[in-house]
């Protein structure tokens, strides 16, 4: 007999009888469920019938949940947060904004109202108190999704008999008003670097920028890059952590990966190499000059700001400098399935933003030109075409009275 799936109960004999054991809450229940049917008798519960009365009983006691085991949102989120950083091992950003989706959102809204008394209207009114506080269509959504992972796992729990949530409709993600990627052209790129101050930061800082903008990395990948990830016999650059919120961790993507590096992006890195002071494989590329620590994140994206100015260059976040790299890889006819690869993008819709870019494979420019080469006529004369010449013959012939047509014989 196959292994049952996990909350579906047992089902057993024992003197002749069906017996049914689940849990209900944190507690295991066993019921009696009616006797055995004998071979040729009309008396009893077949195995079906006896599955399908265990199933009525469970439906009918899930909702009885006793006083004692009813929690809050608060408790069984944090039950749920625990479980997903000791258990499931989630990473250290993803634990922090879960709980600060619980304490600053979801626990003032819903207070002590137990699980078992939240429907889909209490869920519908989180969501309008949310949006009329001005909170985005992204925020909620993504309240929204934490909140059914609770349920969703206070359901398996016994804590609560259904998932609310999953009745809700959320709300349409808005794009952003900006709808220009904003980046830099290469001649901006060399402005800003030729701006860069000369001081012990900026001699960090000018191949920190250059980097950036050649390798697609993230801020926080450029931070965690060690000297053991830059490969210049064959000329990649491995990323393999990253610093976010004060701490290191693994990459957005949750993989490693590796970046073409450039010979302007080497020669750089190893003029960088020969004046720093921390020269070992696992000493920080992009460190502080006299401590060897990591740059201050906060810091570094207002001297980039400074460097912008003085360079009289677009306004654009560091973080934009991916788009840099993105946008030139695509003029240049990379493929998007490597940008996609190199910048560490999970979703391919996200590497999308680029292929506007990209040359148009179709050649066309010059198919709107010749199609529009023969002058204020916009394009070739349609009824001259030899199709519609022969349809209106067809015409002209049918319009003709017998006196028009010539004689027989001429």
């Amino acid at each position: 007999m196959t292994k049952r799936s996990y909350g579906s109960g047992s089902l057993f004999v024992k003197h002749d009888k069906w017996y049914g054991r689940w849990w209900a809450g944190n507690q295991r229940v066993k019921r009696a469920l009616g006797p055995v049917r004998e071979a040729g008798s009309r008396q009893g519960l077949t195995r079906a019938q006896a599955e399908r009365e265990m199933r009525r009983r469970m439906e009918a006691e899930a909702v009885i949940v006793s006083a004692r085991d009813r929690l809050t949102v608060a408790e069984a989120g944090t039950r749920y947060v625990d479980h997903l950083e000791h258990v499931m091992e989630r990473k250290p950003t993803t634990i922090q904004d879960y709980r600060g989706y619980l304490s600053r959102h979801l626990e003032p809204h819903f207070g002590d109202r137990a699980l078992d008394r939240i429907d889909a209207h209490h869920v519908i009114g989180y969501l309008r108190t949310t949006r009329a506080r001005g909170l985005s269509s992204k925020s909620v959504q993504n309240h929204l999704t934490f909140l059914h992972g609770v349920f969703a796992f206070a359901v398996r729990r016994g804590w609560a008999a259904a998932n609310p949530v999953a009745s809700v409709d959320r709300p349409r993600t808005v794009g952003s008003p900006k709808r220009r990627i904003r980046f830099l052209q290469p001649h901006e790129l060399d402005a800003v670097l030729r701006s860069v101050t000369d001081d012990a930061l900026g001699r960090v800082e000018q191949p920190l920028y250059l980097t950036a903008a050649m390798t697609g990395l993230r801020q926080g990948e450029l931070l965690a890059l060690r000297w053991r990830d830059v490969d210049w016999v064959a000329g990649r650059v491995r990323v393999a952590d990253s610093y976010t919120r004060g701490r290191l961790g693994s990459p957005k993507s949750g993989e490693g990966r590796s970046v073409p590096m450039a010979d302007s992006v080497a020669g750089e890195l190893e003029r960088h190499y020969r004046r720093s002071l921390f020269e070992s494989d696992d000493d920080l590329v992009f460190c502080h000059p006299q401590t060897g620590n990591v740059l201050d994140p906060s810091k570094l994206r207002k001297r980039f700001r400074q460097v912008l100015a003085r360079a009289r260059v677009r306004e654009i976040t560091f973080h934009e400098l991916r788009h840099t790299f993105g946008t030139q890889l695509a003029a240049a006819g990379t493929p998007l399935r490597a940008i996609q690869e190199w910048m560490g993008h999970a979703d391919a819709k996200t590497t999308e933003i680029y292929r506007h870019y990209a040359p148009d494979p179709t050649g066309g420019a010059a198919l709107v030109e010749r199609a529009f080469a023969t002058g204020p006529n916009l394009g070739p004369k349609l009824s001259e075409t030899d199709g519609n010449g022969q349809h209106q013959n067809r015409i002209d012939k049918r319009k003709l009275t017998p006196a028009d047509h010539p004689p027989e014989n001429s």
